[in-house]
This record gives C-alpha cells, sequence and structure tokens, in this order.
C-alpha cells in the first residue's frame, strides 16, 4: 500500500529540500550505530548519508521499484556495500526484519500514512531495547512547497504522541530543521 500523497518530485527538485548530512547528525545518526532500517528510501536522500555513517547495515524498503533502483545505481556509483535493499509492502507486511535487530529507525516524511501508529510500533518492534527512532516530517505550513495536504499533515505535537503511543520514549524536544522540516528523536527503553 503507497502512503496517502507520496508523490515524489525530481531527484534534483527533491534533494533541495534537504541537508541530509546535517539532519542526520541532530537526529543522533552516528556511527555509534550499528544497524538501521530505513522505512522508504525514496531517491536515497537518507540512505547513502546513512550508510557512510554506520558501522553496519542499512535496510532499506520501499515499495516503488524506481525508487528502489534509483538508490541502488547511487549506492553503487559511491560503491557502498552496506545496503540492503527490500523491494516491498512494509505498511501491510512490516519489514520482514527479526524483532529486536537494529540500533535505528528512520521514519522520514512518511508518518502521514492512514494508519501511523502501525508504522511506529513496527519501527519499535525493529529495535533493540535503547535504540532510537528518527522521525522527519513537513512542518504544518501550507506555503511550504511540498508535503502532504495539511489535512493529512501532522504537527509536530501530533507525531511525537503518537510514538509516546506507540511506546517510545522522547530524547529530544521537537529539533526545528530548516527551512521546511521538523525532527523528532525518541527511544525504545530499555528492558
Amino acid at each position: 500500500m503507497k502512503v496517502r500523497e507520496s508523490g515524489m518530485p525530481p531527484p534534483d527538485t527533491w534533494d533541495a529540500y534537504f541537508e541530509p548530512d546535517s539532519i542526520l547528525s541532530k537526529l543522533g545518526l552516528t556511527s555509534a550505530c550499528h544497524d538501521v532500517v530505513e522505512f522508504g528510501c525514496g531517491y536515497g536522500t537518507f540512505t547513502i548519508p546513512a550508510a557512510r555513517r554506520v558501522t553496519g547495515t542499512v535496510f532499506t524498503l520501499d515499495i516503488d521499484e524506481v525508487m528502489i533502483a534509483t538508490t541502488r545505481r547511487c549506492a553503487e556509483r559511491f560503491d557502498l556495500r552496506n545496503i540492503n535493499f527490500k523491494l516491498g509492502d512494509f505498511v501491510t507486511g512490516g519489514t520482514g526484519r527479526p524483532s529486536g535487530s537494529v540500533d535505528y529507525a528512520m521514519l522520514f516524511n512518511i508518518i502521514h500514512h492512514e494508519q501511523p501508529l502501525n508504522l511506529l510500533r513496527e519501527a519499535y518492534r525493529n529495535l533493540k531495547a535503547g535504540g532510537s527512532v528518527g522521525i522527519v516530517h513537513w512542518i504544518y505550513d501550507a506555503t511550504t512547497p511540498r508535503g502532504p495536504p495539511m489535512d493529512v499533515r501532522p504537527r509536530p505535537e501530533q507525531s511525537l504522541q503518537w510514538a509516546i503511543e506507540a511506546g517510545f520514549t522522547p530524547k529530544s524536544d521537537i529539533i526545528a530543521l530548516p527551512p521546511y522540516h521538523y525532527g523528532l528523536v525518541l527511544s525504545r527503553i530499555k528492558k
């Protein structure tokens, strides 16, 4: 199932909206992270910089063959061999990853899904105790050049509430990611 309102502009347009390395730093994705799961690779905007940072593997998933192929070509161009690509519907079928198998989960520009709690619960299931989820989304402002319609675009406080409801504990306040995004970092508490 495609996430509603998830159409992608051309790659150059999309990439102009982000500073991936800065965003990943602000969201705490460092070389201390071993394995990462990414819910929706898109053009690889965050996949490639994440793969350069982590000591393990980035397990990236997307329902769109074109997005997987585009990201794979980019990874090959940079000779990155620590990315595992999976074409599939993680919304209805999950990631296929074992429970408690990754240190970090990336939910970037996807939390406007019809059932955000399901995505967050799947991220929670994938994470090791003490692992983190990074959430990035478009700010709640109709003047942004892209982003889902305002009636499905979550405010930061709503995203935070959903994540807490899914079992996460906040690690930070809402993080400004100007000019168009906000971020959150939450943790799966150690048990």
